[in-house]
């Protein structure tokens, strides 16, 4: 008997439910068990696509680009380079949030076979959530080590943005999360996700160039996006910038946004769950 199954059944025998920790680092572990069979599958989007995107738009069309203004003076090239790991790990933190989710409450039913366990929903959710978190660090981490090999980072403050970048993806992840597990069935809801908020986030939040090139009445609308909160930062940081002030101000809407979806996800996987 495993030690896992040795805690189960003594949660059962006692009629004490397992501490959250102990319950999440569970779920976790059994998504781990499934990952590490099928993690060839995930590498093209998690690392591929985003060094795809540094060489062709960064040394390809960057190449065209003079340093300037609009890029602080830095190569096109150096300043994609950190928007490109914020704007991975969202859509990272999407594709986790929306697919996986619903097939473990419809399809697989996994929710439904851990819900009879000792552990409760909001520790089924809280295992969910760190196992997106741990999808983030890693992806974010291997995209950081192929970009300094193609020297396009500044310094160690690419870590700080590696912070930034997952929590920027956990700000998306947990309201997403949340949607998907009051769903009956996929329909159209998440390909409209994918083409009318990821994709035109990614593209016009900050990533590729300054919000202060859109048109006035456009801007508003890439504020209040995750994406430009953690470019923001994330540039500030990986270029030695960072303001306290304003980057403050940036981590409170991003560790709000992060709560709200906690809070919200906790209901519906309750509701989801009960038994």
């Amino acid at each position: 008997m495993t030690r896992t199954s040795e805690v189960d059944t003594m949660s059962r025998s006692t009629g004490r439910a397992l501490g959250t920790v102990r319950a999440a680092l569970i779920v976790v572990e059994g998504l781990w068990t499934w990952y590490k069979r099928n993690w060839r599958a995930t590498v093209v989007s998690s690392v591929v696509q985003p060094v795809l995107f540094l060489l062709a738009l960064g040394f390809g069309l960057g190449s065209q680009v003079e340093p300037g203004e609009a890029t602080g003076g830095l190569r096109y090239v150096v300043y994609l380079a950190p928007a490109l790991l914020v704007a991975t790990s969202v859509q990272i933190a999407a594709f986790e949030s929306t697919y996986p989710v619903l097939s473990a409450f419809k399809w697989q039913q996994t929710y439904l076979a851990i819900a009879a366990s000792p552990i409760s929903p909001a520790q089924i959710l809280a295992g969910q959530l760190s196992w997106i978190a741990i999808r983030l660090v890693t992806s974010g981490a291997a995209y950081l080590v192929v970009a300094a090999a193609l020297g396009t980072l500044t310094g160690p403050g690419v870590l700080l943005t590696l912070v930034v970048a997952v929590l920027t993806g956990m700000s998306f992840a947990a309201p997403v999360v949340a949607y998907a597990a009051t769903l009956e069935s996929e329909g159209q809801q998440f390909n409209a996700l994918f083409r009318f908020v990821v994709m035109p986030m990614t593209l016009f939040a900050g990533a590729f160039f300054p919000v202060e090139q859109l048109p006035a009445w456009l801007r508003p609308l890439a504020w209040v996006t995750p994406i430009w909160h953690g470019t923001e930062v994330g540039r500030d940081a990986a270029f030695g910038t960072l303001a306290w002030l304003p980057a403050l101000g940036h981590v409170t809407f991003l560790v709000a946004v992060t709560g709200a979806g906690v809070w919200y996800a906790v209901r519906s996987f309750r509701r989801r769950l009960a038994l």
